[in-house]
């Protein structure tokens, strides 16, 4: 039977990462062909050229992935392409549309409820938070090392009908050192909203997903297609909605939206 059509105003994904092997093109994919949205915003880290560098990597997935993208800009909706530190070669594309997609360093996007949210990658927080020093604390190699495991744990769970779940997730989510990494993330972020004078922002880079309200301010990050396989919708109403999307979902799961006293008191 044919899975329901997902409706929504507006849709955010970030850090799919094309072009690595830890991309999950294919639940991507499969969301892409489900949604009906006006608006799309791929908020940055959209195709890896990082990885790319070290290795060429580029199966039919992940071409599938850049051509449906490109058949929605093409039927009318709005692609807001914000590149990140991944793939910052395009932000120094002049041209600001390449095939009805606009490509743009930031956005302000305003709701249906007339919020105006603040909608960037989030690399530009790291001089203000430790995120670098977490990077440095886990080390490129261990981290390259948890996504291997995590592809060999997702491929037997497959075998065996198992729903998709991302141990390398699991082990961040297991290290104290992580909250406190995210904590500092979530507060430049929402010092830098306070200071526009806007309702929000919208943000990836670091790979956590997560909708927190704060001081009357809300933080909405869209997370991953490496790990979390997370995206970020906009109601017809102007509701924000967090979700897990994966092919063993029949619908997607939603995340729970968390309030926290102070993002001064974040970490």
């Amino acid at each position: 039977m044919p899975q329901a059509r997902l409706n929504a105003r507006t849709l955010f994904i970030s850090d799919i990462h094309l072009g690595s092997k830890d991309c999950k093109a294919e639940f991507l994919l499969h969301l892409l062909k489900r949604v009906d949205v006006e608006r799309l915003y791929l908020v940055g880290d959209i195709v890896d050229f990082w990885a790319m560098k070290r290795q060429i990597f580029w199966p039919a997935l992940h071409h599938q992935v850049i051509q449906q993208v490109l058949s929605m800009a093409r039927s009318g909706v709005e692609v807001i392409y914000i590149p990140g530190n991944h793939d910052e070669v395009m932000r120094k594309y002049r041209h600001p549309d390449v095939a009805s997609i606009r490509i743009q360093r930031q956005a302000i996007h305003t709701t249906a409820d007339n919020k105006r949210l603040l909608v960037l990658h989030g690399d530009v927080f790291d001089a203000e938070t430790c995120h670098s020093r977490w990077l440095s604390f886990v080390g490129d190699h261990l981290y390259d090392f948890l996504l291997w495991l995590n592809r060999q744990t997702h491929r037997v769970r497959n075998l065996f009908g198992h729903n998709y779940w991302s141990l390398s997730a699991y082990v961040k989510s297991q290290i104290g050192k992580a909250e406190e990494v995210i904590g500092h993330y979530r507060a430049a972020a929402l010092r830098e909203t306070n200071k526009r004078g806007l309702d929000g922002i919208v943000c990836g880079h670091i790979h956590h997903p997560e909708l927190v309200e704060s001081d009357k301010l809300l933080y909405a990050n869209t997370g991953d297609w490496v790990e979390n396989c997370t995206a970020l919708f906009e109601s017809h109403e102007g509701e924000l909605s967090l979700m897990k999307y994966t092919l063993s979902d029949a619908k997607p799961v939603r995340f729970s939206r968390r309030r926290q006293r102070s993002y001064n008191n974040a970490a």
